[in-house]
C-alpha cells in the first residue's frame, strides 16, 4: 500500500463533491488527493505517512480560489496606510501626519478613502489635502481605485497641475483657476502620482495592459518579484491556493514566471490579457502568445480582461437612467454597441474566456449584446464568459445570464449594507434600482452560475469575510429582495464555482481521489459559528500541490 505525503485526520471535511460531501480524512501524495473517506477507509489506502495533522475536530476544505485579484498592486499596498472607516479632518490628518513622521518615500500613498469621508458637503481637494500635508506628495486611492485624490505638491511633482491628456475615459479634473482639483479619474489619470512611489508605478501598469517604457534594472525587478511573492505569502495566509488576476502584462507574467521556476509560487495563477479602448483587433495576438508561453498548472494566461464602464461613486457606471443624486449624469461606456461585438466576436473565435468588468445596468447590458453577438457569429460553445461586479441589473437582463451561459463573478463585500455602509450607492441608485442590485440569490435562482471573490486591494482579500458577507447581508431597505446566500453555497462560491469558471473543475475546488492536493485547514468548524462570527476564524494551514505554504504559528 502507498505512504502518503501527508494525512489530514480527526477532521471535519467539507469535500464540495456533491457525491460525497463529508469526510473524516484526507490523504495527499505526489500533489494529488490519494484518498479522502472515513478514518478507517483513508488508513486503509494509506497505512503511513510522512507526517500527519491532528485537525481536532476542525473544518478542512477545498483551497480557497479568489476569483477576482490585483496581485501586484495589492503587494504593493500591503504596508500602506489604510484609512478604512476614518472620518473626519482631524482624525484623518493625524493618521496621515502620523505616518508621514516615520515614511520617507517621495510619495505619501494612503489607501480605502471614502469619497465622503471628509463630509457629504466636503468634496476632497488639493487644497484640503495641502492643510493635511503641505510640505510633500500626499495621494489618497478611493476604495473602488478607480478614483485618486492628490496635493499640490504630488501633482506638480507628477507634471500635471496643469493637466495632461490622458486617453477617454480617464480624467485629471481641472478646476475654474485653470489647475488641477486633485481629482483624477481612472487609471491613466493617476498613473503619473503612481510612478512617484518606490515602484516607479509598475504594480499598475497591467491594470492598463501597458509595458514598462524602459526596460526594468535587475534592481528593479528584484523589488518587483519581492512584492509579488509578498502579496502570494499574504494569499497563502488567508487560505487562498489559487487566483484569478484581473490585470496583466508581460512583465507581471514574466516575474511569475520567474518566480514559478525558483519553485516559489505557493498560489497558483491565472493573468489576463488586458483589451484596451482604442486598441486594434491585432493586438489579440499578443494574447495568442501569452497562452502560447505561460500554460501549467501553476500559472496560466488563458482568458482576456476589457472594463466597459467606471464606478457607482464616481458616476461613472453606465446607466440606463440618470443617477438619483446627479440628474442628466448616466455615466458612459467605453466601447461603441457595434465595436465591442466584433471585439467579443474575435475573441471568442480565438477560444479564450471573457472577463469584463461592468457595473451600470447599461454595461451590463452591453456586455450581454456583445457575448450573444459572439454566439451568433461562431455558433455557441462552452465558453464561460463572464462580467464582473453586475452591481445594477435591468430586468430584461435577468434570464440572460442563464440562457448564455454567461458565468455571474461578484464580490460579496462590494454590496452597500453588508461591508460597506448602504450610504452612498442607496441615494445614487435609488431605491427602485436597488431592487435588482447586487443580485446574488436573484441570478442563483434563474440557474446561472455565479463564482465570488474580492476585488483585493479594492476590497479585504479574506475570503472567510467574503463567505460572512454572502451569508450575512440582508435586505437593504424594507422591501428589498433578501440577496443572503447558504452556507455551501458561500464556501462553493470561492472553491468549487471558482474552479468551474477556470475550466479546472475535474482535479479543483473539490477534495476527491486524483484532484490537486489544494486543501485549507481552519482553527474551528466553520458549521458551528454564527454567520456573523465566522470571519474571526483563523486559518490553520494552507496546503498547495501537496505543500504546506502556510501554517499559523509558523516562522
Amino acid at each position: 500500500m502507498p505512504s502518503a505525503d501527508l494525512l489530514i485526520e480527526n477532521a471535519r471535511i467539507l469535500t464540495m463533491d456533491p457525491e460525497r460531501p463529508f469526510a473524516e480524512a484526507i490523504a495527499l501524495k505526489d500533489g494529488t488527493v490519494l484518498a479522502v473517506g472515513s478514518r478507517t477507509e483513508v488508513a486503509e489506502a494509506a497505512p503511513s505517512a510522512s507526517r500527519r495533522i491532528d485537525a481536532g475536530g476542525a473544518s478542512v476544505l477545498p483551497g480557497f480560489i479568489d476569483s477576482h485579484i490585483h496581485l501586484f498592486t495589492g503587494g504593493a499596498q500591503l504596508d500602506s496606510l489604510s484609512l478604512a472607516g476614518f472620518t473626519g479632518f482631524d482624525r484623518i490628518a493625524a493618521a496621515i501626519r502620523a505616518r508621514a513622521a516615520s515614511d520617507a518615500s517621495t510619495v505619501l500613498i494612503a489607501e480605502q478613502a471614502a469619497y465622503s469621508m471628509f463630509g457629504d458637503d466636503e468634496p476632497i481637494t488639493r487644497q484640503l489635502l495641502d492643510r493635511v500635508l503641505p510640505d510633500r506628495p500626499l495621494a489618497l486611492f478611493a476604495s473602488d481605485h478607480h478614483t485618486m485624490w492628490a496635493n499640490t505638491a504630488a501633482l506638480r511633482a507628477a507634471g500635471i497641475l496643469r493637466g495632461r491628456d490622458v486617453p477617454p475615459g480617464n480624467e485629471i479634473v481641472m478646476g475654474e483657476d485653470g489647475l488641477a482639483t486633485g481629482e483624477l479619474r481612472e487609471f491613466e489619470a493617476m498613473a503619473p502620482v503612481s510612478a512617484l512611489t518606490p515602484t516607479g508605478g509598475r504594480e499598475m501598469l497591467g491594470l492598463a495592459g501597458h509595458e514598462p517604457k524602459t526596460a526594468p534594472t535587475a534592481a528593479q525587478r528584484a523589488i518587483d518579484t519581492a512584492i509579488i511573492k509578498q502579496g502570494l505569502a499574504y494569499c497563502a495566509s488567508l487560505g487562498i491556493t489559487s487566483f484569478h488576476n484581473m490585470d496583466g502584462n508581460f512583465y507581471q507574467l514574466e516575474l511569475l514566471g520567474e518566480i514559478e521556476r525558483a519553485g516559489e509560487l505557493i498560489v497558483r495563477g491565472r493573468v489576463p490579457f488586458r483589451f484596451t479602448p482604442g486598441m486594434a483587433l491585432s493586438e489579440l495576438e499578443k494574447a495568442v502568445e501569452m497562452r502560447r508561453r505561460w500554460n501549467s498548472d501553476r500559472l496560466r494566461a488563458d482568458f482576456v480582461k476589457i472594463f466597459m464602464d467606471g464606478v457607482v461613486e464616481s458616476t461613472t457606471a453606465h446607466m440606463f437612467e440618470d443617477y438619483d443624486t446627479a440628474p442628466g449624469v448616466r455615466g458612459f461606456s467605453y466601447f461603441e454597441p457595434e465595436e465591442f461585438d466584433a471585439i467579443c466576436t474575435q475573441i471568442d473565435r480565438l477560444g479564450f474566456q471573457i472577463a469584463v468588468h461592468a457595473i451600470g445596468d447599461a454595461a451590463v447590458n452591453r456586455t450581454l449584446n456583445g457575448y450573444e453577438a459572439a454566439q451568433r457569429a461562431n455558433g455557441r460553445r462552452d465558453s464561460r464568459h463572464r462580467i464582473e461586479h453586475i452591481e445594477v441589473l435591468a430586468p430584461a437582463d435577468l434570464g440572460r445570464f442563464a440562457a448564455l451561459g454567461v458565468i455571474a463573478s461578484m464580490q460579496p463585500t462590494h454590496a452597500p449594507g453588508g461591508y460597506y455602509p448602504p450610504e452612498p450607492i442607496l441615494s445614487m441608485v435609488g431605491r427602485e434600482r436597488m431592487r435588482l442590485a447586487y443580485p446574488w440569490q436573484t441570478i442563483r435562482d434563474t440557474g446561472a452560475r455565479l463564482v465570488f471573490a474580492s476585488d483585493w486591494p479594492v476590497a479585504p482579500l479574506d475570503p472567510l469575510l467574503g463567505i460572512r458577507t454572502a451569508m450575512m447581508r440582508g435586505p437593504v431597505f424594507d422591501g428589498a429582495p433578501d440577496e443572503r446566500q447558504s452556507l455551501v453555497d458561500s464556501i462553493a462560491g470561492f472553491t468549487r464555482d471558482g474552479a468551474f469558471t477556470e475550466f479546472t473543475e475535474d482535479r479543483k475546488g473539490v477534495l476527491k481521489r486524483g484532484a490537486l492536493a489544494d486543501v485549507v485547514i481552519l482553527a474551528g468548524d466553520i458549521e458551528a459559528r454564527e454567520p456573523g462570527e465566522i470571519d474571526a476564524m483563523k486559518v490553520a494551514a494552507t496546503i498547495c500541490g501537496g505543500q504546506l505554504t502556510y501554517e499559523r504559528g509558523a516562522a
